[in-house]
């Protein structure tokens, strides 16, 4: 994609595009470096399987402001630039609701709330790509180049975010967080050996019909958990989370209306048939 320039909100003069000055944080820059080295190992091979080489029209990211953040253009996946994205930091931000009910937010983990933190962003991150991993041979049977390019932005999107919460790992939880960052590469989604967390997750997603069903229900329940993670005290936990959501909205719509087309369709292959005369037949008898 081309590139742009950072009075956008974005840096695209780092290897990696980020909002959050990776180019003066070097110690987290190369460690992320480092990591994705085997994120795009993964993604070669539990990526969108036979179009790794397609041109494909995908949005990237070029601000994170509440309009016009977005961009078009046509990439080979591999090269599409997933970026580490927080939603702009809300001065003076409190604390909404507990015990540290209007304290300010915390920039940095807290210690006594150090491994809940870690595990919530670990279970948040190894969602993102199972989604991936389940939907990886769906492109093979695609019922439009629309629905095509849909899933594959899903896809990259989702990849995106397991990429935003091993930022949070590896700039906020030290060594624990570099080891979980790896972990997230190394389960697989059905594994006997090494599954992913969540056992819905876990399950195989053959159709189309199995991916609306499931952007339009399980990414709900990623939307709601999402925004709860949103009004986190973790100021950087609810940055992230606030940017995801805004990507979060397009799964949920692909979802919605596939399923919308699929019962209309169906309602039009049984008027053809007529099945609908008969079913209102027996419910006028009724």
């Amino acid at each position: 994609m081309q590139e742009s320039n950072v009075a956008t909100g974005v840096d695209y003069g780092v290897s990696i595009p980020n909002n959050v000055n990776l180019a003066g944080d070097r110690r987290i820059l190369k460690a992320m470096e480092r990591w994705h080295g085997g994120y795009h190992d993964w993604w070669r091979n539990m990526g969108p399987e036979g179009f790794q080489d397609a041109m494909v029209y995908l949005r990237t990211a070029v601000g994170v402001e509440r309009d016009g953040w977005a961009k078009f253009d046509f990439v080979k996946m591999p090269e599409y630039r997933w970026g580490v994205l927080l939603a702009l930091q809300v001065p003076g931000r409190t604390i909404g609701f507990g015990n540290y009910k209007g304290q300010p937010a915390w920039q940095e983990v807290p210690g006594e709330y150090r491994g809940m933190l870690r595990r919530l962003i670990m279970i948040q991150g190894d969602t993102e790509p199972a989604s991936v991993e389940q939907q990886r041979f769906l492109g093979q049977t695609a019922p439009s180049l629309y629905d095509l390019r849909n899933l594959f932005q899903v896809n990259v999107e989702e990849a995106r975010h397991l990429r935003a919460m091993v930022y949070l790992l590896q700039k906020y939880f030290g060594a624990d967080g570099r080891e979980e960052s790896n972990e997230l590469l190394v389960r697989r989604s059905g594994n006997r050996d090494k599954p992913r967390m969540l056992g819905a997750f876990n399950q195989e997603m053959p159709d189309w019909l199995s991916f609306f069903m499931f952007t339009y229900f399980t990414d709900r329940d990623g939307k709601m958990q999402l925004e709860s993670l949103a009004q986190s005290g973790f100021d950087p936990l609810s940055r992230t989370c606030r940017f995801m959501l805004t990507e979060e909205a397009h799964h949920m719509f692909v979802g919605e209306s596939g399923i919308g087309r699929i019962i209309e369709r169906t309602c039009q292959a049984m008027k053809t048939a007529g099945i609908m005369k008969i079913e209102s037949k027996m419910i006028t008898n009724y």
